[in-house]
């Protein structure tokens, strides 16, 4: 299935970029290296970027932090999302969910199956959104930012993208919150 491209004009987005780990410092920080080469070769803004331990409540007040600045239009967490004790990431995003955007792990589950096979059920990307503010939670692998950025995320934040794309509806995420 080809890409198509309307004649709109590119939208950058501001993109927050989250590394959840106990480990991982400025310097080898190859996942968030990874995304912020990405999003920057695309033509999207560096809007903040962060190292956060796995800490659930910590996750949560990043979280909320980027969701609150109106110069953050998505974020995007690299590592948390496995199945062991210290992954919480999922969790602290799905406390700050107010809506989840369910095919985005499935989809993302497909395009995984394709590079890593059955590796791929240990997973638990996710995405949603909370106050105007996309959140995507991504593997801690460069591989999985890469495959996530690659495969979806570069067409789903570019306005050009048909059928429809995230940037196209972002102006009305919160609508809810204007009505009177």
């Amino acid at each position: 299935m080809g890409v198509r491209m309307s004649d709109r004009s590119f939208l950058p987005c501001r993109i927050a970029v989250l590394t959840v780990s106990d480990t991982r410092t400025p310097a080898d920080d190859r996942s968030g290296d990874t995304l912020v080469a990405r999003l920057e070769q695309a033509g999207h803004i560096l809007a903040d970027r962060a190292i956060c331990p796995d800490d659930r409540a910590a996750i949560g007040e990043h979280l909320t932090r980027w969701i609150e600045q109106p110069e953050v239009d998505v974020v995007i967490s690299t590592g948390g999302t496995g199945l062991t004790g210290r992954d919480v990431t999922v969790e602290a995003h799905r406390d700050v969910y107010e809506k989840e955007i369910d095919a985005f792990g499935t989809v993302f589950t497909i395009v995984s199956m394709k590079k890593i096979g059955t590796s791929a059920v240990q997973s638990r990307a996710c995405a949603g959104v909370a106050g105007g503010t996309y959140l995507f939670a991504l593997p801690g692998s460069p591989g999985a930012c890469k495959d996530a950025w690659d495969e979806i995320l570069v067409h789903q934040l570019d306005y050009r993208h048909m059928p429809c794309n995230f940037v196209e509806i972002m102006p009305r995420l919160d609508e809810h919150l204007r009505r009177k």
